[in-house]
């Protein structure tokens, strides 16, 4: 991993921030799987071929978190702080975009791309903005850990191995989507963009 060659100093505060945010986050996934699981079993289509997509994410985050961490920073220094404040910032916007959305999919959510019988097309909540939020939200993790572990290089393969895994998951959900919701669809997503407001 290019986190290997060179990785930049960091501090016990930005990992500590790191960490904690973790936790909050499978606090937050705990609590989604839980609700979702109680959902009543419907007839449902599934795409196995989306794990393809999540194994390449994966690599992506593996190429950033994986490496050698230099916690040789004073944490009460100017460099430290800021470091951790922007690790707590991406990390609270990662965890909101995630709650909110899963809330707002309820029994629709799912890691593996799916549709159900009683599947409803969500455009409410942070869907009313970005029609994959959760996506959004994790590009900024993969942001946080390159800050708390400064594992900068990492992005350079990182980046696109997990955009190149978000775009495999994301065709293969819109293909199901259209096929579910057909025009309803079309005018969803031709007034809400993928993953930033109004840009893309």
């Amino acid at each position: 991993m290019l986190a290997l060659v060179h990785p930049e100093p960091t501090s016990l505060l930005a990992l500590g921030a790191m960490a904690a945010a973790f936790i909050i986050s499978l606090m937050a996934l705990a609590i989604t799987r839980s609700r979702s699981g109680k959902a009543p079993s419907v007839a449902e289509k599934k795409s196995r071929g989306s794990m393809l997509g999540v194994f390449v994410q994966m690599i992506g985050f593996a190429a950033v978190g994986f490496g050698p961490i230099v916690a040789s920073l004073d944490p009460h220094s100017t460099l430290a702080i800021s470091e951790a404040g922007v690790v707590a910032v991406l990390m609270a916007f990662t965890i909101l975009l995630f709650f909110s959305a899963s809330r707002a999919m309820g029994k629709n959510w799912s890691i593996v791309a799916r549709t159900r019988e009683d599947h409803q097309l969500v455009t409410w909540g942070p869907f009313a903005a970005i029609r994959h939020p959760i996506y959004t939200g994790l590009f900024a993790f993969m942001l946080a850990m390159a800050v708390a572990f400064g594992h900068w290089r990492g992005l350079i393969l990182g980046v696109p191995l997990y955009w190149i895994g978000t775009w495999m998951r994301v065709s293969i959900e819109e293909r199901m989507l259209r096929g579910q919701f057909g025009a309803a669809y079309d005018a969803y997503a031709a007034r809400v963009k993928r993953f930033v407001p109004g840009v893309i």
